[in-house]
């Protein structure tokens, strides 16, 4: 017995929980399920962030791309570092600084003070502010006091801290991905890795959903709830000046992180191969750094020759013309997913949590769905290059059919007294009033007319329920017919189209995600067997670079331009309260049509060059279906590189 004792801890080590890959699949999918939460969650609370500190869409859009800046400028180092580091330490110390990030975000709910709007009744013995008077004392002197806290030290470092979080969950994604999927690719046998790798990939499309529902939930809380008691919150979710509680998922998403993070600073360098029977592939294993001339090259000489190679993969006209038109599709998916909740809460006067549930319940899986059976069809029929550029191209013609019914389905702009649909900052009717330029309390007249606040609409009393909420304003000299108006906003009145709507972009959404699997393919079967690898990076920052920084942005910057009434606190402008619903929805959808073109053009584009070089590749190609190109010694590492582009497509 005392002689087996030695010889009992090396099969034991294999065994053991840290020694498992199958356990590190585990670890890593929950990871990267936390941290892609990160990511859909910042998107699905970005409106809110965007009424609670007053900022425009473009900022707006500007945050939610910032983590992209990071993520970009470091991502060309993974290449370079490959398996030459302690990959599970670096996975665990990115997402330590995932969490700490998230934390970092949701710090200026703490560092100022409550949320501050429109008639925000601060004197409990003063239940007439708001109306129409003739002396405005009182508002001046609170006004006054609450410009005092907007221009304190804490109020303006918000934004600064904010891109400063986004910028650091774009640096703490760098290692996450790529490094999981090759220590995973490494040490799995050859039976389970494309399983493994396909659990991740699930996860990775479920991520961003989880994100949307989780911030729809959320977004139900107000967002002082932690501060005030449930009697002293005035707004409801279908108030105009509704903020949810943004901050409260970061908070979550900190603490998830926080705990899978943890199972990677006990994980090994290097693990045992899954299967006893595989030992012998170790030597080989080993050796496959070797094989890519990049992993023996100085960091200079690296960095040196990334410019070369990248400019020799994109002499490839099929290569190119197929990642333009990911690029394109990919930035209709990076502005879609900021400002679609956003768009679906305006038009069709939605809450801020339902319109976010639509985007992760009904969108994302749908896409996922469409994603996943292009896959499958691809391997099924066994496509060709040329067929999978016709089925790309058939993909997006038929979302563009599909989408073209959108820009007719909408609600006109509400009518807004002194804003739409002529603008005039002073009523004749309220003129006397003496209404503050800030005032925001929009009520609904009993003649259908909004009115930006009781003041505005002339109202001179208030009925009040048992919990001194208004319920309604009487005397209103500007409201026709009874003279009456009641809290809240008119809306748009035409909600009965939400649902052709949401199935209608569902069904784009389902049909246009078909070409992604197929896309890939094609890049993979296009580019010299060197240089796939480099191929699929090149496209990864091309993405970044491309579509999801300016993405955002430009669709923030769009729906700017159909802004009716910009906010105003202590002189400033904030974000806007008014839209013009009908040029809101001709500018947001014209320009999804306009991505969609561009990739549509991309993709006739290479069925016109294959059909051109069919009678001289055909011959080099040797075989009838495509997935034969893509076998033998690289497979392992397309496969990997393929996988690692598609992680690095976020929601």
């Amino acid at each position: 017995m005392g002689a087996n004792n030695p010889a009992s801890p090396p099969p034991a080590q294999p065994r053991g929980l840290f020694n498992s890959i199958k356990f590190f699949v585990l670890c890593h999918s929950l990871l990267q399920l936390s941290q892609l939460l990160v990511s859909g969650y910042m998107k699905s609370s970005i409106s809110t962030i965007e009424r609670r500190y007053g900022l425009s869409s473009q900022k707006s859009g500007l945050l939610a791309a910032f983590n992209e800046v990071g993520n970009t400028v470091l991502i060309v180092f993974v290449s370079f570092f490959g398996s030459r580091v302690h990959r599970p330490r670096f996975i665990g110390g990115g997402a330590l600084l995932a969490c700490m990030a998230s934390l970092l975000i949701a710090m200026p709910h703490f560092l100022g003070g409550q949320y501050e709007y429109t008639k925000h009744i601060s004197s409990s013995g003063d239940n007439s502010s708001g109306l129409c008077q003739s002396e405005n004392t009182f508002l001046t002197s609170s006004s006054n006091q609450s410009c005092s806290k907007e221009e304190s030290p804490a109020q303006q470092v918000v934004y600064p801290l904010l891109l400063l979080g986004q910028l650091l969950l774009g640096i703490a994604a760098v290692p996450i991905q790529p490094f999981g999927i090759s220590y995973i690719d490494d040490y799995a046998s050859k039976k389970n890795s494309p399983l493994y790798l396909g659990i991740l990939l699930a996860v990775t499309s479920i991520g961003p959903a989880v994100g949307f529902i989780t911030g729809s939930f959320m977004l139900r809380f107000y967002v002082d709830f932690d501060k005030l008691s449930k009697d002293q919150i005035e707004l409801n979710h279908k108030d105009l000046r509704w903020v949810g509680a943004w901050w409260l998922g970061f908070l979550v998403a900190a603490c998830l992180l926080f705990l899978t993070a943890m199972p990677y600073l006990f994980f090994p360098r290097i693990m045992p191969k899954e299967d006893e029977a595989d030992d012998d592939e170790s030597i080989p294993d080993s050796k496959q750094p070797q094989t890519n001339p990049l992993q023996e090259l100085s960091i200079l000489q690296f960095l040196k020759s990334f410019p070369r190679i990248a400019l020799r993969t994109l002499r490839s006209p099929i290569y190119l013309l197929v990642v333009l038109a990911q690029v394109n599709l990919a930035a209709l998916l990076a502005g879609l997913a900021t400002f679609m909740a956003k768009f679906i809460e305006r038009q069709f006067s939605q809450t801020v949590s339902f319109s976010t549930m639509m985007i992760g319940g009904v969108c994302i899986p749908l896409a996922v769905l469409g994603t996943v059976l292009g896959g499958v069809l691809m391997r099924r029929l066994n496509l060709s290059i040329n067929s999978a550029s016709k089925l790309c191209t058939a993909a997006i013609l038929l979302g563009l059919f599909c989408s073209m019914p959108l820009l007719f389905i909408g609600c006109p702009t509400q009518k807004v007294a002194g804003v739409f649909p002529t603008r005039s900052d002073a009523l004749s009717c309220s003129a006397g009033c003496r209404c503050p330029q800030e005032a925001f309390n929009p009520v609904c007249g009993s003649d259908g007319v909004e009115f930006r606040s009781p003041c505005h609409a002339g109202c001179m009393a208030m009925e009040m329920d048992t919990l001194n909420k208004a319920v309604n304003y009487t005397g209103c000299r500007c409201v026709g017919g009874l003279g009456y108006a009641s809290p809240g906003t008119c809306g748009s009145g035409c909600s009965h189209l939400l649902l052709p709507f949401m199935v209608l972009i569902g069904l784009t959404a389902f049909v246009a995600s078909f070409s992604q699997t197929p896309s890939y393919m094609m890049i993979l079967r296009t580019v010299p067997a060197e240089d796939k690898s480099f191929a699929v990076g090149v496209q990864y920052m091309l993405f970044r670079v491309l579509a999801f920084m300016p993405g955002p942005v430009l669709y923030g910057s769009v729906i700017d331009t159909t802004c009716l009434l910009w906010g105003k606190k202590c002189g400033k402008q904030t974000s806007c309260l008014y839209f013009n619903l009908d040029i809101f929805r001709q500018r947001f959808l014209g320009l999804q049509l306009v991505f969609v073109c561009g990739g549509l053009l991309c993709f006739l584009l290479t069925v016109v060059v294959l059909r051109r070089r069919r009678g001289v590749q055909e011959p080099q190609a040797g075989c009838k279906g495509g997935y034969e190109l893509v076998n033998g010694q690289k497979a392992p590492e397309n496969y990997t590189s393929k996988e690692t582009e598609l992680m690095g497509i976020k929601t």
